[in-house]
């Protein structure tokens, strides 16, 4: 059992590693590795339902150590994804907050569980049989509701428990780090502001996302509206709807800003052969 899922976890390593290095964008990172766990695991329990272990040491060790390092990668990713598909564009402010919040999540989680994590940080091993083999659940012992609708034969009453401790504290370094990235500033010498209006604006964003002029056309149109907002210094709040504006604008001339920028040029350009 040990040496076949240290074979199928090598193997889903390296399907994460070319689903990130293919895509830029976190949330198709995020849905890929949801996609590529599932699958992974289903393999895990395939085998496992034809697998018999030799005495009650080694299902222990599955369920407490081998099982939730798979389920702790579908928990982040699933995670992720519900992290990064909820995120406000308005500003870095509002991010930071929609961080926090999960970030109390997190710690909610740790206060509620607080007697199970010390026992599994700590390497006890004296409430094993209780924990983590099958069918020995004990509704005394802070069982979550997640379990009574598992399949039994595949599960312990604390098994996922641990995937989720491990899931978390990924998560919460994912979160620490996505932070302090909003920390980051434009160099002092970067004087860029944008002056014209935030329509104006709007418009150029869905143009540059239209044509994927980004990362090999790899970047979400919310990861281009964030970075363009941070270079020119200016929040635009919820530009989806200016972009609804613009869509419903009673003219020919939707693309007005799009349009000035192009008759300008030319004009230019023909000022310069004119010479």
């Amino acid at each position: 059992m040990k040496s076949f899922a240290a074979s199928l976890m090598a193997e889903l390593e390296q399907q994460l590693l070319h689903i990130k290095a293919e895509n830029n964008c976190i949330i198709k990172q995020s849905e890929l590795g949801v996609k590529s766990t599932v699958k992974t695991i289903e393999k895990l329990k395939t085998f496992f339902s034809n697998y018999r272990f030799e005495n009650k040491t080694q299902e222990i060790e599955f369920f407490k150590t081998i099982k939730p390092q798979f389920a702790a990668k579908l928990i982040f990713f699933n995670e992720v994804y519900n992290i990064e598909i909820t995120k406000p564009c308005d500003s870095k402010k509002e991010i930071k907050k929609h961080y926090a919040a999960y970030k109390q999540k997190l710690k909610r989680f740790h206060e509620e569980n607080i007697e199970f994590y010390k026992y599994y940080k700590s390497g006890n091993r004296s409430l094993d049989k209780k924990y983590f083999l099958r069918g020995k659940h004990d509704i005394k012992l802070t069982l979550d509701s997640f379990y009574f609708q598992s399949d039994y034969s595949f599960a312990t009453s604390h098994d996922y428990k641990v995937a989720q401790i491990m899931a978390y504290e990924q998560i919460q370094y994912y979160l620490n780090t996505m932070t302090k990235s909003l920390k980051q500033t434009i160099p002092a010498n970067h004087k860029l502001k944008w002056s014209a209006s935030k329509t104006a604006l709007v418009e150029l964003i869905y143009a540059l996302d239209t044509v994927g002029v980004f990362n090999e056309g790899k970047s979400s149109l919310r990861e281009t509206a964030i970075a363009i907002q941070s270079f020119f210094n200016i929040e635009l709040g919820q530009f989806n709807r200016i972009y609804l504006e613009i869509r419903n604008r009673k003219t020919i001339e939707k693309t007005h800003f799009l349009d000035h920028l192009k008759q300008s040029l030319l004009e230019r350009i023909n000022r310069v052969d004119e010479k």
